[in-house]
């Protein structure tokens, strides 16, 4: 059967066929917002688009340029071009079932709150130390919030190094918590610890609050 003679319903379902059983319920009424859309954030949204998360939220200042292509979800034709857009447009074209919405802002410490309003888990995956611990700070004093954060994927060290710990009871964190970008950014590492995020996420959608 192609593409055009089949109904959007069953369409759907199809590409959520190899998911975990009775799992798309909750994730299509999902809201999962993502903070940098870099080598972390980019590849997370990808792979949350793929599982079928309802709703995602874009947000970053940046625009793609050459040296992300090496472990970033963008590619030639994107340079140039917001990374929210980008992105977006990536999305759309991978799963069309859901909703995304961008932000083009750089996120600090006097807006944070007010950029994740209405999103229960939120992916920190920015490279700036600074916007960490100004996401982290602020997010981790609204109730209910859900913080996924990442620290260390840097280099070409065992894969096995990066791991997922729960910090608090609303807070995440996966990387192998040693290496800084002065090692080297490169793709896998950096996908790994991706992978570790939005598999946390995937677990919390799902009430699954232990690593």
């Amino acid at each position: 059967m192609s593409m055009a003679t089949m109904h959007s319903n069953e369409f759907e379902s199809m590409m959520y066929a190899r998911n975990a059983p009775d799992v798309q319920a909750k994730l299509k009424a999902a809201r999962i917002a993502i903070a940098g859309l870099g080598g972390l954030g980019s590849n997370i949204a990808m792979m949350l688009a793929r599982i079928g998360v309802g709703t995602l939220l874009l947000v970053d200042f940046d625009v793609v340029e050459l040296s992300n292509l090496n472990r970033q979800h963008y590619n030639l034709t994107h340079l140039g071009q917001c990374k929210t857009e980008a992105l977006q447009a990536q999305i759309k074209q991978a799963n069309p079932f859901i909703t995304v919405y961008t932000k083009n802002v750089r996120v600090d410490e006097g807006n944070a709150q007010a950029i994740f309003a209405g999103y229960p888990i939120v992916c920190e995956a920015f490279d700036n130390p600074q916007s960490k611990a100004d996401i982290t700070n602020e997010l981790l004093e609204v109730e209910g919030v859900k913080l996924v954060a990442a620290s260390g994927m840097a280099g070409y060290g065992c894969a096995n190094e990066i791991k997922t710990v729960r910090r608090f009871a609303n807070l995440y964190v996966c990387g192998d918590f040693q290496t800084t970008p002065e090692h080297g950014l490169m793709a896998p590492r950096v996908i790994i610890c991706a992978g570790h995020q939005a598999n946390m996420v995937l677990r919390l959608i799902l009430e699954e609050n232990e690593v």
